[in-house]
């Protein structure tokens, strides 16, 4: 049995923002694994920019270097709306011996309750949240009860469970780094050398000179 890490997201394009976090999550809560999961169409905000091969290359150069990350592909093969609930249907479907933990931020916590199917989730996996140091929990509404309900200060069952863990939380979007691009700023620190000569190589989200 593994304990594997799920963190989805768009990645368009994937930068330290994610990275960073992902790894400190993977070691505080001592997973055997963590996986990328890039979405194929995107159900809260706007359509990727880059293709999905584009963003699945990106996030492969992104992690060569960890060898407890790993590109998963589901919700890329399975096409339409990336619902998580899906993702981890096919993920316990495949896997039944893992237990997963789904990596979230406080900001999409804050909404977890109108997720698609948000209690399966629940049944699925249990939540790593991530947060800085300092910042206020929720403290009113169905987030909070449900933190009151299921927060542990350790992970201890195969779902159903949400720990908090303290991150260092960088200030980098992907949308800054596609609005810098088109200004022609430089990408330097926001990304890894691979990733920035990707973009440059195929000129996505606008020239860079």
């Amino acid at each position: 049995m593994a304990k594997i890490g799920i963190n989805g997201g768009s990645f368009d394009p994937i930068h330290f923002g994610h990275l960073r976090p992902a790894l400190e999550v993977t070691e505080a809560l001592g997973l055997d694994e963590m996986r990328f999961v890039p979405a194929f169409q995107t159900v809260h905000r706007d359509q990727p920019q880059a293709s999905a091969d584009q963003r699945c290359e990106m996030v492969q150069l992104a992690i060569a270097s960890q060898p407890l990350f790993r590109l998963e592909l589901c919700e890329i093969e399975r096409q339409g709306p990336s619902f998580m609930v899906d993702t981890l249907q096919t993920l316990a479907q495949r896997e039944p011996e893992n237990e997963r933990v789904l990596m979230m931020g406080m900001d999409a916590f804050s909404h977890f309750h109108r997720w698609h199917k948000w209690q399966e989730i629940l049944q699925l996996a249990n939540l790593a949240v991530t947060f800085r140091p300092g910042a206020a929990l929720p403290s009113q509404g169905k987030v909070a009860a449900l933190l009151v309900e299921r927060q542990v200060s350790q992970l201890s069952q195969p779902a159903g469970q949400i720990q908090l863990v303290p991150v260092t939380q960088l200030d980098i979007s992907s949308t800054k780094i596609r609005q810098l691009i088109q200004a022609g700023g430089a990408l330097d620190y926001l990304m890894p050398p691979s990733v920035i000569d990707y973009v440059k190589q195929h000129t996505l989200y606008g020239r860079i000179e």
